[in-house]
């Protein structure tokens, strides 16, 4: 082909939009509109895909095209430039979509930034995309984003999402009968597996609600890596109890011309998978950059799917937790294990990441609830400097209770530091639970009462919207209570002694300390604010702050015990859900209380707050509010309490409404580690089906 040169700029990904061959000096030649380039294509490639990784394809783009070479057989490439792909593109997926009414769809995005969508396009079974009115233009980080679709939808059909560049995004396909109600991700927004029929439409919000309490056995099967980089391998992970065939699978990349591939037909490692087994085939369609792998059953409905942008797949993209959570590109290839899941939480730990236990069905009244308001990791956070396992820590809907039938608000957690074989754990709607460890699980102590306590303020009335705790040098338990839940529009920020040792399955406080007065922005009517007060609460003995001669901000001097003698010997420090501040007071014996003014966390808020005695540190707390944080403060050379450094929870953790976190004492330490566990305040987990639904408790390790 005379006019055409080599060398424009390396391997060219395969287009998702049209074709056209033509022969010219006894050559076939392959032109893409979407990313302008021709492909000479050579006697024994003539008849596969113009795929990069076949052999023998020579790639000519069109900034490498004289206008002489881009006339072939009379017809010139004088095509717009694609719209290029937006960061992220690949995070958007299909969440839910109805073949009923109103054809509704929503998008899910499972990144951390927010992806714009302007000029996307969807199509059905025809693969002719049409312009969408979206919610919204931008699909916030972990948020939603819905519309009706401009094509019909109706039985046996599918969806297809395409960037403005004609990039395939995500692609749904359902059989007869199916996506009534609706067809939606059960087991975590974006990344859970599909289930064809809803008990409800949840569009614009989580699909828990309308999830079954299970899923079925295929339902369980999950593309878990997928490799573009030489072998073109995909490899399936089985989640469930019970072995699943896939020998009726197929499957099919992001070109729409290109019909499903059989997997049986594709020299898969086995046809059967047992559970908690893997299966890898190669794909026969050969997989590049801006490429997907969509994975249907023996009746056309999808299973799974994964998208990945230019430079993804290499060496693999995994799923993070194995098994369950969203997809991330691999350090290196675990193609038929377990996968390595590094970064984002890893760093101190050895093996796979592995969220161990959990199971079980919810009993009845027992109600999960998906976190909301979540927002990314702050940028300068540090991985989990401990273990990558973490180990669903309690029985299924462990704690439901006479005012909390749902099983939810675990959300304050203490080590006794005189007995570190306890746990504490602060219930909302005024619970207490004295917790145990038994065959790996902290249950609650039936010798103190084996189904908790309810509390009291003071005189014996309302109920405690008790949220964090903390183990006194007295061995009394500190609770926080941001308002009566009998009054739940009205702050009431409290801090409550309570005497364990006191007979009763009810408690009321030894002292109680009122502080609404210095939060007005709370007192607003609303319900909402008033739950934004104390939400966590330390008690930080005085022989640290005179050791780290923290300076009291009353006297601007070195602080001084002796200068408040009915305080004890520490301080608590309370954490403020409403803007991540904490408020140091020293707790007088005659009811009254010294204010030593706010210390910043850098956060935007705080769920838990503990003084961990192994690392001299205070520790502040952030659920997905904050991406997951734990703030380690210290005293600096000036005197001021500062923030040290920040982790993330581990990898393979759900992100969640997890509000309470606990470090064991370091006497506890065995082989350089120490156990931490976190209470998941809504026990959503990764969501129905899944094995940490309805579970409040993980047990992970922290270094000593």
């Amino acid at each position: 082909m005379s006019g055409l040169r080599n060398g424009c700029g390396g391997a060219v990904g395969r287009a998702a939009g049209a074709r056209r061959v033509w022969r010219s000096g006894g050559q076939q030649v392959a032109f893409s509109w979407r990313t302008r380039c021709l492909k000479v294509v050579p006697p024994e490639s003539r008849l596969v895909s113009t795929s990069p990784s076949r052999p023998g394809v020579a790639s000519l783009c069109a900034a490498a095209l004289t206008l002489s070479g881009l006339l072939v057989t009379g017809v010139a490439a004088a095509q717009p430039a694609a719209a290029a792909d937006p960061a992220g593109y690949q995070n958007i997926r299909i969440n839910e979509v109805t073949s009923s009414n109103s054809d509704t769809v929503e998008l899910y995005n499972t990144g951390s930034a927010s992806v714009s969508i302007s000029g996307w396009k969807v199509s059905d079974d025809s693969f002719s995309p049409q312009s969408f009115s979206p919610s919204a233009g931008t699909v916030p980080a972990h948020g939603f984003v819905t519309f009706d679709s401009p094509k019909g939808l109706g039985d046996s059909d599918k969806l297809v999402l395409y960037t403005s560049g004609g990039t395939v995004v995500d692609r749904v396909d359902w059989a007869t009968g199916k996506a009534k109600p609706a067809m939606a991700r059960c087991g975590g927004d974006g990344t859970g597996a599909w289930v064809t029929t809803t008990a409800a439409t949840t569009f614009g919000a989580a699909n828990a609600p309308g999830c079954p309490a299970s899923l079925p056995a295929a339902g369980q099967v999950r593309i878990n890596e997928v490799t573009s980089d030489g072998a073109d391998t995909v490899e399936l992970y089985n989640g469930g109890s019970s072995a699943v065939s896939i020998g009726a699978w197929k499957y099919v990349d992001n070109d729409t011309s290109h019909s499903p591939a059989s997997v049986s037909s594709s020299s898969p490692s086995t046809t059967i998978i047992p559970a908690g087994g893997y299966a890898t085939f190669g794909s026969a369609l050969g997989l590049g950059d801006n490429d997907s792998v969509f994975l249907t059953d023996g009746n056309g409905t999808t299973v799974d799917s994964v998208t990945w942008a230019a430079g993804g797949a290499k060496p693999s993209d995994e799923r993070c937790a194995n098994g369950t959570g969203a997809f991330q590109t691999a350090a290196s290839a675990t193609l038929g294990g377990a996968n390595s899941c590094p970064g984002g939480g890893g760093g101190g730990g050895t093996g796979g990441g592995r969220l161990l236990g959990g199971g079980g069905s919810l009993t009845s009244g027992c109600a999960p609830e998906a976190p909301t308001g979540t927002a990314p990791t702050p940028a300068g956070t540090s991985a989990w400097p401990g273990g990558l396992d973490v180990t669903i820590a309690d029985n299924v809907c462990a704690f439901t209770t006479s005012t909390g039938p749902e099983g939810r608000d675990v959300s304050g957690l203490a080590f006794d530091p005189a007995n570190p074989s306890v746990l504490w754990a602060a219930k909302n709607k005024n619970w207490l639970f004295k917790l145990v460890k038994s065959n790996g699980k902290w249950i609650p102590d039936a010798s103190w009462s084996a189904t908790g306590k309810q509390i009291r303020f003071l005189g014996g009335s309302g109920e405690p919207d008790s949220e964090g705790l903390t183990v006194g040098a007295n061995g009394h338990l500190y609770v926080t209570s941001e308002r009566d839940n009998a009054k739940n529009t009205v702050p009431k920020d409290t801090i409550m002694e309570f005497d364990p040792t006191a007979a009763g399955s009810t408690l009321t406080p030894v002292h109680q300390w009122d502080m609404t007065s210095q939060f007005p922005q709370l007192d607003t009517g609303s319900k909402d604010d008033a739950n934004l007060g104390f939400e966590g609460v330390a008690y930080v003995p005085d022989s640290w702050l005179t050791a780290t001669r923290w300076t009291d901000p009353l006297t601007g001097a070195a602080y001084n015990p002796a200068n408040y003698p009915l305080h004890g010997s520490g301080l608590f420090f309370a954490g403020l859900e409403w803007d991540g501040t904490l408020h140091a007071y020293g707790l007088n014996s005659d009811g009254t209380f010294t204010t030593f003014g706010t210390i910043s966390t850098g956060k935007a808020s705080v769920v838990d707050v503990t003084f961990d005695a192994g690392t001299q540190r205070i520790v502040a707390t952030c659920d997905n509010a904050c991406g997951e944080t734990h703030t380690f403060l210290k005293v600096d050379a000036t005197g001021a309490i500062v923030p040290d450094v920040t982790y993330t929870n581990p990898a393979v953790m759900p992100v969640d409404n997890l509000e309470g976190f606990a470090l064991a004492p370091a006497s506890t330490c065995v082989g350089g580690s120490r156990e931490a566990v976190w209470s998941d305040d809504g026990i959503y987990g990764f969501g129905s089906g899944s094995s940490s639904y309805g579970h409040a408790l993980y047990s992970g390790t922290f270094p000593c």
